[in-house]
């Protein structure tokens, strides 16, 4: 199970979550408008199901709020 950190929180991964997109999906952002950075670089959309998770990893997520 790989640490990685989040949004500078340390968490510890289940054994299911080995992509950007399991992540995702774990942290009920599915269909939501979000970005991700990981280790410094922003990872697109279409590479979330591409992008594993590894020990160590330090991402942040960022959610858009809509609004008027």
């Amino acid at each position: 199970m790989p640490c990685i950190r989040i949004n500078g929180e340390d968490r510890t991964l289940s054994g299911h979550v080995d992509s950007l997109a399991a992540l995702i999906a774990e942290l009920g952002l599915t269909g939501k408008r979000i970005a991700i950075e990981r280790n410094g670089e922003i990872v697109p959309r279409s590479q979330h199901a591409n992008t594993p998770l590894t020990e160590g990893d330090a991402l942040e997520i960022v959610v858009a709020v809509g609004g008027g």
